[in-house]
């Protein structure tokens, strides 16, 4: 059985450019998250311990930098040619993201309140099936919420149910 190649994962018009941003880091997160690589982007690398460290030390640190070092590739891998002569030489992953999201920061912006006003903007025409609605409503959530908006459940359901005709 061939081994798993997260790279295989983010197909070429995945590959980051600028305007894909959004659905760059899903697929990023979801090979992180197979090879159990996440945690480097959300936990801080310990500092390496002495040479008399306790072996446990020793071990996290070791597999902190691996895991560090195969986010940065999987990162590097997965953008343009362009971008990744910018970011090669940043070691840490964690400073290449925070990078990328500030560089990218007011596309999103704009790309929110692109989707949150489909959302407000949208109601159900009467006649119209209701689920199919439904369905249409909670994909324009589901944007908003890779976005990064966050909106809970109930308040998503109140916004759907003020949508629907007077007839319900």
């Amino acid at each position: 059985m061939a081994a798993f190649n997260p790279l295989t994962v983010i197909p070429t018009p995945n590959k980051l450019e600028g305007p894909n941003s959004v659905d760059w880091k899903q697929n990023l997160d979801i090979v992180l998250i197979a090879e159990e690589y996440k945690f480097v982007l959300d936990e801080v690398c310990p500092e390496k311990p002495r040479d008399d460290g306790m072996d446990d030390e020793q071990k996290a640190y070791r597999k902190s930098v691996k895991a560090n070092e195969m986010v940065r590739c999987y990162i590097l891998a997965s953008m343009s040619n362009v971008l990744q002569h910018q970011y090669q030489s940043m070691e840490s992953a964690y400073d290449i993201l925070k990078n990328l999201k500030e560089m990218f920061v007011d596309q999103n912006r704009a790309a929110k309140q692109t989707a949150m006003k489909a959302l407000l903007n949208t109601k159900m025409v009467e006649g119209s099936y209701v689920r199919d609605y439904v369905l249409k409503m909670m994909s324009l959530l589901n944007e908003l919420e890779v976005l990064g908006a966050n909106i809970d459940k109930d308040t998503q359901v109140e916004m759907i149910l003020q949508t629907l005709p007077d007839s319900f």
